[in-house]
């Protein structure tokens, strides 16, 4: 005896619009996290602090110097094809120059986001020449894993303490990673 099913009855146009505007819903928002990824070939990174001319930026603990030299290299491209560093979370460095807003940088990258606040950043700036401020001084650049200086003449990026010695290290040194010719003097949006 064969049993015989009652025929299917065909989905209504108001279940088929629902479940259309579901699907589409998943796909854009599936789309949209694909294009808005972060960028995975540099390692993560923040901006701690900004004044001038001046970037502080910290990467997390484990970053090696590998993947800094990553970061650095980024940086590098983007200061010889665009001098446009607003992607790169940074704000403008020379704001008032005819130029573009990026003619000259000073980027420092820390492992530590201590050493990555405004306040230190301040106090790194400030004229003072007392002991205390000095000692801040050399510590606070023993204490950069690398970094990144742009000019209208030059670009030039380097891994290791600016001025080359980390407090307590004796064979602490840098490398410089690159050093050349500014090819951009003008920022392309």
């Amino acid at each position: 005896m064969k049993s015989s099913k009652p025929p299917r009855k065909p989905l209504d146009t108001l279940v088929k619009l629902g479940l259309g505007v579901l699907i589409g819903g998943f796909l854009m928002i599936g789309l949209g996290m694909f294009l808005s990824r972060p960028d995975r070939t540099i390692p993560p990174y923040s901006v701690g602090a900004q004044d001038g001319i001046t970037v502080l930026i910290h990467t997390p603990s484990w970053t090696s110097d590998p993947e800094i030299r990553t970061l650095l290299e980024r940086f590098r491209s983007k200061a010889q094809e665009t001098r446009n560093f607003a992607p790169m979370k940074i704000r403008p460095t020379t704001p008032d120059d005819p130029q573009g807003r990026y003619q000259r940088m000073k980027l420092y990258v820390f492992s530590d986001h201590q050493w990555a606040e405004a306040e230190k950043l301040r106090r790194y700036l400030s004229e003072s020449t007392e002991k205390e401020d000095m000692e801040f001084k050399r510590l606070f650049e023993s204490m950069v894993r690398g970094g990144l200086s742009i000019d209208l003449k030059e670009v030039v990026g380097w891994l290791g303490p600016v001025g080359g010695q980390r407090i307590g290290q004796a064979d602490s040194e840098v490398e410089w990673l690159f050093n050349e010719p500014a090819r951009l003097t003008h920022e392309i949006l």
